[in-house]
């Protein structure tokens, strides 16, 4: 069940230096440093990629008005690109695990938010503004908590039975059920 990220490509990085703009006072583990020092790529079907139009965008430290980090701008290609990635996914192996098994990948994810609890939480701090120590011991623990919860919602999925009566048969019982089941894939561009 582990699943492993190849770290983007010598191509996918611009050769220009570029130091991100960060606030007095903050001095970033070498982590967090790398991570903002290159352009950062677009995750689809496991690989970083670069987006398909090649172009690229600039996210700002609010703290000091200077640029945190420059991202790979998405499109509708891109967007078509992963999608069709989680389309794979979903009718391949992904779409045949038992909720149990996606319960566990995404506790997995929420040890892992919790493992790099103080990297995320510099970043998140740098890339909106808040102090560290909301970000770190707020949104970190939100985020993995929300994922523990979306866990047990995956194992909980089920339907309903519904008695009903049919007018044109008096005193007979019915039951019609519900079954959910996924519909397909969403894609979203979020900036």
């Amino acid at each position: 069940m582990t699943a492993t990220l190849a770290e983007p490509t010598l191509e996918l990085v611009q050769l220009a230096a570029f130091t991100p703009s960060i606030q007095p006072g903050v001095t970033p583990d070498a982590n967090v440093a790398c991570f903002l020092g290159s352009p950062r790529p677009l995750l689809i079907d496991g690989q970083w990629l670069p987006a398909a139009a090649g172009r690229t965008f600039e996210t700002y430290n609010p703290a000091t008005g200077g640029v945190l980090a420059r991202v790979a701008e998405a499109d509708a290609e891109d967007v078509d690109r992963a999608v069709a990635a989680a389309t794979r996914a979903l009718n391949g192996p992904w779409g045949s695990f038992t909720p149990a098994e996606r319960a566990r990948f995404l506790w997995r994810l929420a040890d892992l938010l919790e493992e790099h609890a103080d990297t995320l939480g510099t970043l998140e701090s740098l890339d909106n503004g808040k102090p560290f120590t909301y970000a770190r011991h707020g949104d970190i623990p939100f985020a993995a908590d929300t994922l523990r919860y979306m866990a047990g919602l995956a194992r909980g999925r089920h339907g309903e039975t519904v008695p009903l009566t049919a007018p044109f048969q008096p005193g007979q019982r019915f039951f019609a059920y519900t079954l959910k089941e996924p519909v397909g894939v969403v894609g979203q561009i979020i900036p």
